[in-house]
């Protein structure tokens, strides 16, 4: 029997509520709603476009890295392209294969630059071009996908040329096998892994977070959790060969859900004292989120985000959930979260998106975030249309943010009176 839910109830009739409100508030306006999601700027890709981040170049110009391909999400020939902007994102240069289609997968790309502008990009690679894999192992549970774009080697490739073209070697990164890895069908012998966003920095030291595949089932990926790739020297170090790694959390596992078998797409960012903040996405209706006061070595208790210690815990389906902390004025410190408010469990609900606006506050255990209220900043009037994937650029005083429908990628200046609102 299912029993509703008052609270679920009550916060599904207000996004309603606020979806139509901006609806309609957008067909009275004289000018474009800059929050109506075909007000953007759209990004080329060859068909299929996925994760479309961007970074500063030394020279001036934005450079976007994503996932593309002419067919559908994990079909043969997706693989990463880069493409420049000198306009803001208004206008694209032809796509560069930094991995090219008709080579094994390569997806996910997660671009770093680093002092004297060398830009790497992180991506999973199908490195022994496997066509069809064990999805799941024991007694009624054999079967094969031919889904093969989170399997493989964690790949780097490099630039030096502000993302004009890029290394013809591409260098494997060693990660340190899990519990979750030697249980998985082939018993760690091939890995499952992807990651989302971009790394972060502080003080020369580099963290990227990903995600560990266990095994798949129904709706994809049935088991996972949120590990960090950790690099001490690759701000200071050009011979790639002699770049250090190290595989976090400590132990056999990585950071789970309290509740599922689902802890994936860590997203990170760095508090004022050097703590790491992330957050990842569950099939519970709730991200979850953990703070690491040692590197990333450690990290509390597995726990669902909420706004404030002790406060509500916050709504979201299975899809990306990104923060960032901003360094421009004029919110320079501040925090910035997407999500979907609501609370859903798997991969739909995506439209609408929302903001928090988020200040560092002190706790017995050392610096945290305190979250304010949501706000929407993105929305279709296709009630069926899903954006996710954001990324956060600063340029000029302005804020920008990218997101992708899977079929369509764009970037959109956020108005300066919704970012004002994030902090009253």
């Amino acid at each position: 029997m299912n029993t509703p839910n008052p609270t679920r109830e009550s916060r599904r009739r207000k996004v309603a509520t606020v979806a139509g409100l901006a609806l309609a508030a957008s067909a009275s306006l004289a000018t474009p709603d800059p929050r109506n999601i075909t007000t953007g700027w759209e990004i080329p890709s060859e068909g299929y476009c996925d994760q479309p981040y961007i970074i500063k170049t030394a020279d001036g110009a934005w450079l976007c890295v994503m996932t593309t391909g002419h067919g559908e999400e994990g079909t043969h020939g997706q693989h990463i392209v880069a493409t420049r902007s000198t306009d803001h994102g208004r206008t694209w240069s032809p796509l560069v294969s930094i991995e090219p289609a008709d080579g094994p997968e390569a997806s996910w790309a997660m671009p770093l630059i680093v002092p004297g502008g060398r830009i790497y990009v992180f991506y999973t690679y199908n490195a022994a071009n496997l066509r069809e894999v064990i999805a799941n192992e024991g007694p009624g549970h054999d079967y094969a996908t031919r889904r093969v774009d989170t399997l493989g080697e964690y790949a780097f490739k490099y630039s030096d040329d502000h993302g004009r073209t890029w290394s013809t070697d591409r260098h494997f990164i060693p990660i340190r096998a899990m519990a979750i890895d030697r249980a998985n069908p082939y018993h760690g012998a091939v890995r499952f892994q992807w990651g989302v966003g971009k790394p972060v920095v502080h003080k020369g030291i580099m963290w990227l977070g990903f995600s560990k595949i266990g095994h798949f089932g129904e709706g994809f990926i049935a088991q996972s959790e949120a590990c960090f790739l950790r690099s001490d020297n690759i701000c200071t170090e050009p011979d790639p060969l002699k770049i250090q790694w190290e595989t976090l959390p400590d132990g056999d596992h990585g950071l789970r859900s309290p509740e599922g078998p689902i802890a994936e797409e860590a997203n990170l960012t760095v508090l004022s004292d050097g703590a790491l903040f992330c957050t990842y996405r569950t099939t519970d209706g709730h991200p979850c989120h953990a703070y690491s006061r040692d590197g990333g070595h450690t990290w509390t208790p597995s726990a669902f985000m909420t706004y404030h210690p002790g406060g509500p815990p916050l709504a979201h389906p299975r899809a990306a959930n990104f923060v960032r902390r901003l360094d421009a004025p004029p919110f320079t410190g501040r925090f910035i979260y997407w999500f979907h408010n609501h609370d859903g469990k798997g991969y739909e609900g995506r439209n609408i998106a929302w903001l928090l606006g988020g200040v560092e506050a002190d706790s017995p255990n050392g610096r945290i975030i305190r979250w304010g209220r949501p706000e929407v900043v993105l929305y279709s009037t296709d009630r069926n249309l899903r954006m996710s994937y954001p990324d956060f650029i600063e340029d000029n005083s302005a804020l920008y943010i990218t997101e992708t429908q899977k079929n369509v990628a764009r970037v959109h200046q956020i108005p300066p009176w919704l970012l004002q609102r994030l902090w009253e």
